[in-house]
């Protein structure tokens, strides 16, 4: 009987230490903590603000320490960093139409209304590259699909993404304050040491004297065959 018991104390054990190791993968696999990882990850430290597109395994981070934007997907597998001045701006989607933007060196387009009975709300971060130069991420979708951790309707989800909207712009201002900022102002310089007296260029020079004359020459043989001449 006694080893019965040892044995069902075993495999309750063996049970309670599967049970626990699952029950840490599946918190360490979440879809949030995954993301988060990968921000932490590709942009060096914390990411200062992260929003997280839930059930679509997207996410966009910012660390403004060292100035750079981060977007992944697939779950934190792919993901892009960008330096803080080539984002360009953001646009809320809902429905397929714009209805709000703040975009660089634009006035921003601010949400009129909450959408309470939208189907789709998307934020879409635009970036200045060539090859990859927009993100999107899908924060509502009313496909029936309950993900856990995003907002409970689409009216939350729009106010998420106008905050968004709003932090962007201050991102945009900031960066632009920064680049018309004041010009450096230059130490003052020393004037050049003076110049010696003996070193110092001649303004007028007395002009050489001409060459005289060919007739005027002493000994021209001219003259000598002239008095030949006149001697002959």
């Amino acid at each position: 009987m006694s080893e019965i018991a040892r044995l069902l104390l075993l495999l309750l054990l063996a049970g309670a230490a599967l049970t626990a190791l699952g029950a840490a993968a599946v918190w360490w696999m979440e879809e949030e903590r995954r993301l988060r990882r990968a921000m932490r990850r590709v942009l060096g430290g914390e990411a200062d603000a992260v929003v997280i597109a839930h059930g679509r395994g997207r996410a966009a981070g910012f660390n403004f320490t060292s100035g750079s934007v981060a977007v992944a997907w697939d779950v934190g597998a792919w993901c892009l960093v960008y330096r803080i001045d080539e984002l360009v701006g953001a646009e809320l989607i809902v429905d397929g139409l714009v209805t709000a933007r703040a975009l660089r060196d634009e006035p921003r387009r601010a949400l009129d209304e909450i959408a309470g009975m939208a189907n789709e709300v998307v934020l879409r971060l635009v970036f200045d590259d060539v090859r990859h130069p927009d993100f999107e991420l899908e924060l509502w979708n009313d496909d029936g699909v309950t993900r856990k951790g995003g907002p409970a309707t689409a009216a939350k989800a729009v106010q998420e993404a106008n905050r968004w909207l709003a932090r962007a712009e201050a991102i945009l201002r900031r960066h632009a304050a920064w680049r018309e900022g004041p010009a450096p102002v230059r130490p003052p310089q020393a004037p050049p040491p003076p110049i010696p007296p003996e070193e110092q260029p001649e303004l007028f020079e007395e002009p050489e004297p001409a060459d005289a004359p060919p007739w005027d020459e002493p000994g021209d043989d001219l003259d000598e065959g002239f008095d030949d001449e006149r001697r002959s």
